[in-house]
């Protein structure tokens, strides 16, 4: 997809599902009775390191075996942000999409997904109970998706130039001297995705109370135009606004990038080439994703996507995919059940008994707890961070 039409789709679908959500539609389309035969073929929307075949890492490969079991070929189109998800469940083509909670509420308002059935879905049952019906997913009672996975946002650092960890986001928003005694201009990165706008506004509520912000995804004009205005600092310090976590791989091996927010994903990668990388969550808190594969719609092959639906909460494929990307499983059994990797221990650290404490990607409306109207809706999110980005 070019940048130009990946941006076309970006605004008619941006506009269009958040016009549905701040008039509170959600449509309604008739859900799936029963499985059948396989249709041979699946297409998935994933982040990266989602949906893995062990090309990247041999050892971690949930793919090949439900080709096998299921008869259905999977491909897989890697998305960098949840607005290039948005646009592409827009273009369509595709049947699942690994969502985040700022994408999934605009798919289903703007009738992208469908309603699923948890009925013929065998393994559901299995589903942290946190997540079953879950607002980024659930609406009015009905269900479009099925959780994958969840986790926080962290802050990944250089340990050569942080020998302590950072225990302010302080160090990728404000300029300053590190402990290195070198400046972090140009060696720190922020995400590519006008979402992060909710990451400056997680940090301001806790170094300027007096703005009065609740939820990083509710600001009103004031609490907006200061985390833009904190955005703009930032714009001054970065080498590179970030998008593709490969590239952020190789700018902290490469580039002499020493800080930024992350995933954990790229921190493993790192970890696992015994590079000097680790990761913490600051004293301000941290935003965070919680994923859930959805059903396009206009779906060709839905008997093999609700094949999968099953296949993704088997507990070894969880606890396996919970190591490889540092994330907690919707399924608890497979942090204690042996048939993966994933250890108690291992999800206590990736964040299990820290659901209340994160701060879920959600997609910003107008109408919300501060009264009809009085939130910055998200289409301005998007342009505007754009204008951020490009110095303005």
């Amino acid at each position: 997809m070019t940048a130009r039409k990946l941006a076309t789709q970006l605004s008619k679908a941006t506009l269009a599902s958040t016009l549905a959500l701040s008039t509170g539609l959600s449509p309604a389309f008739a859900q799936m009775t029963e499985v059948g035969a396989g249709e041979g073929a699946l297409s998935i929307v994933a982040w990266a390191g989602y949906v893995e075949r062990g090309e990247t890492d041999p050892a971690y490969d949930w793919v090949t075996k439900f080709e096998e079991s299921s008869g259905c070929k999977v491909t897989v189109k890697t998305a960098n942000t949840s607005d290039e998800m948005v646009a592409l469940m827009n273009e369509g083509g595709f049947d699942l999409v690994t969502a985040s909670g700022d994408a999934s509420l605009r798919l289903i308002a703007g009738g992208r997904v469908q309603e699923i059935n948890p009925a013929l879905i065998p393994s559901w049952s299995t589903i942290d109970e946190r997540l079953q019906n879950a607002p980024w997913h659930t609406v009015d009672g009905k269900h479009y998706g099925v959780p994958y996975m969840w986790g926080p946002n962290v802050l990944m650092y250089n340990t050569e130039v942080f020998k302590e960890p950072p225990t302010s986001w302080n160090v990728v928003f404000e300029k300053m001297d590190l402990p290195d005694g070198k400046s972090n201009e140009g060696r720190v990165q922020a995400y590519d995705g006008p979402i992060h706008i909710a990451d400056a506004a997680q940090y301001l509520m806790f170094h300027k109370p007096e703005l009065g912000i609740t939820s990083p995804y509710e600001l009103n004009e004031d609490q907006y135009k200061a985390a833009l205005d904190l955005l703009r600092v930032q714009r001054t310090l970065v080498s590179r606004y970030w998008h593709d976590a490969f590239i952020q791989i190789d700018d902290f091996k490469n580039e002499g990038v020493v800080a930024s927010g992350s995933w954990p994903f790229q921190v493993n990668l790192l970890k696992g080439e015994n590079l000097p990388v680790a990761s913490t969550i600051p004293q301000e808190g941290a935003t965070g994703w919680a994923d859930t594969t959805m059903l396009h719609v206009d779906s060709e092959h839905p008997n093999c996507a609700y094949k999968w639906f099953d296949h993704q909460l088997s507990s070894n494929l969880q606890s396996d995919l919970s190591v490889w990307f540092g994330a907690v499983p919707s399924v608890p059994a497979a942090c204690t059940d042996g048939r993966g990797m994933q250890t108690a221990e291992g999800c206590h650290a990736n964040g299990y008994d820290d659901f209340d404490k994160i701060r879920f990607w959600t997609t910003p409306v107008s109408n919300c707890s501060q009264g009809e109207g009085a939130c910055v809706p998200y289409y301005r999110w998007v342009s505007d961070y754009i204008g951020v980005i490009g110095g303005r």
